[in-house]
C-alpha cells in the first residue's frame, strides 16, 4: 500500500466514524433524510462535514459529547445558524442535555452574544423541542 492508499484508508476510516457518531447523535432518520438531499454539487461538503467534524473532531476524547452539543448550541447561537441550531438542539437532547440545560445555555448567549440572538434561539429551540415532542422523541 503505498502513502496515497494509506491516507486513502485513513480518510475512508475517519469518514466511516464520522457517520456513525452523526447517526448516534442526531439520529439514524435524521441523517438518512439529510443524505437523501444531497446532490452533486453539496456532495464535497456533506462528506468534508462528515469526516471532519464528525469523524475527526467529534471522536475526539477531549470533551463529551454533552459538552460539545452545548458548546455548539452557543455557538450556533452567537453566529445565527438557525437550521443547524435546531440540529444540534436535537442532538443535545439525544446526547442527554436536558431542556432546563438547553435553557440555561440560551440565557448566557443572551448575556455574551445578544439578546436578539437569545431571543432567536430560544424560538428555533422550542420549535424542535415541540416537533420532537410531537414525534415521541421527547
Amino acid at each position: 500500500m503505498t502513502t496515497i492508499d494509506q491516507n486513502d484508508a485513513t480518510r475512508r476510516d475517519t469518514y466511516e466514524s464520522g457517520m456513525n457518531v452523526r447517526r448516534d447523535v442526531l439520529g439514524p432518520a435524521h441523517v438518512e433524510r439529510s443524505l437523501g438531499q444531497v446532490t452533486e454539487f453539496s456532495r464535497p461538503i456533506q462528506e468534508l462535514v462528515t469526516e471532519y467534524c464528525w469523524g475527526a473532531v467529534w471522536t475526539r476524547d477531549g470533551i463529551d459529547r454533552r459538552t460539545r452539543s452545548l458548546l455548539n448550541i452557543a455557538m450556533l447561537s452567537a453566529l445565527n445558524r438557525g437550521h443547524e441550531l435546531g440540529v444540534h438542539v436535537r442532538g443535545a437532547i439525544r446526547n442527554g442535555v436536558s431542556v432546563e440545560e438547553i435553557q440555561e445555555v440560551l440565557m448566557q448567549v443572551a448575556i455574551y452574544v445578544g439578546v436578539p440572538a437569545s431571543l432567536e434561539s430560544f424560538r428555533i429551540a422550542e420549535a424542535k423541542l415541540e416537533e420532537m415532542k410531537a414525534a415521541g422523541e421527547l
